[in-house]
């Protein structure tokens, strides 16, 4: 009876660390956009990244948008070791370490090709890595999910910088605000959950993004106006918790580094498909203004105190000056 009792519990318990083991080994992957492979750069990336596992012999699945919460509790459990990759925004991880708001310098990069190259040939995302990875969190990419950002609005076209005056724009952060602020326009914090909400009651006149965003989100109801003014590139990130990372067998982490390589080249090949975003614009009934050459040197110009605020340093400037090769 004792031998019986003994064999049925050291089943279970095999049973159990097997059943465990399964758990772990799936790849959670939060999405932070609509499943929409020709209209989202950031699901293109994701889904590439999850089908690679797949493919290799790591099983991934995808979580729609909001499934597992927040950006901030995704990016909770990514450092606890509760979710293995998440989507989510660059500022996620500035509150680790402010370096990577390099990358929303505005006319800072001329295009995605700078990026990648201050990120990997100039050493930027490894210095990125080397704060943010104490903290249980790896930044495995920088996505883009459009064209660079231009200036949507429910009230009235964008031609010079004068016209931003009398906008409140929603922000993502306080440097947003100021940025708005230098441009002649009000910024107010909104959630993304909250945009449209807030378009269609006044709380927010517009906002800053890629020319894909109403589409992908349905906004062209309320957004009319778009100024396609290139401020900067539009990115997002992949985070993935370190202590998955680390914790795979050497053999499986080369298949996610793969599988990330992968994701980034399906990404940027997308970026080259995007042209076509502004005629889509045009055909939902939103205006589109192109700024001309000395419009933009205006915008430029006017955008300076975004290099003298208090979120990146002189020499951290400097520093992604360097390694994209100004």
């Amino acid at each position: 009876m004792k031998k019986r009792t003994f064999l049925k519990t050291t089943v279970m318990a095999a049973a159990m660390a097997f059943a465990a083991q399964a758990a772990q080994a799936q790849v959670k992957i939060a999405l932070d956009s609509p499943p929409d492979l020709e209209g989202s750069g950031s699901y293109v990336w994701a889904h590439t990244f999850g089908e690679y596992l797949n493919e290799h012999g790591l099983e991934a699945e995808e979580y729609q948008r909001g499934a597992l919460g927040g950006d901030d509790e995704l990016f909770d459990q990514i450092s606890q070791g509760l979710l293995e990759v998440s989507m989510s925004p660059l500022n996620i991880v500035g509150s680790i370490d402010n370096t990577i708001y390099g990358l929303r310098l505005p006319y800072f990069f001329e295009d995605m090709a700078q990026v990648d190259k201050a990120l990997e040939e100039g050493g930027m995302l490894a210095k990125i890595n080397e704060a943010t990875t104490p903290e249980g969190v790896r930044v495995l990419a920088v996505d883009t999910v459009g064209q660079s950002s231009g200036i949507f609005n429910t009230k009235k076209p964008v031609k010079s910088v004068s016209d931003m005056e009398g906008l409140r724009m929603r922000a993502l952060d306080e440097s947003q605000i100021d940025l708005y602020k230098a441009w002649g326009a009000d910024g107010t914090i909104v959630s993304w959950a909250e945009v449209p909400n807030a378009l269609q009651t006044g709380v927010a006149d517009g906002y800053m993004n890629p020319a894909f965003v109403p589409l992908l989100f349905g906004h062209t109801d309320f957004i009319k106006f778009f100024t396609d003014a290139a401020v900067t590139p539009s990115l997002r990130i992949a985070i993935a918790s370190e202590d998955w990372y680390q914790g795979l067998s050497d053999e499986d982490r080369a298949i996610v580094d793969d599988a990330v390589a992968a994701a980034n080249k399906a990404n940027r090949d997308w970026l080259g498909t995007q042209d076509k975003v502004i005629d889509q614009l045009k055909e939902a009934g939103v205006q589109v203004e192109t700024l001309d050459q000395a419009a933009r040197e205006e915008f430029r110009a006017a955008s300076g105190p975004a290099y003298e605020s208090e979120l990146l340093s002189k020499e951290q400037i400097a520093e992604w000056e360097k390694a994209m090769g100004k």
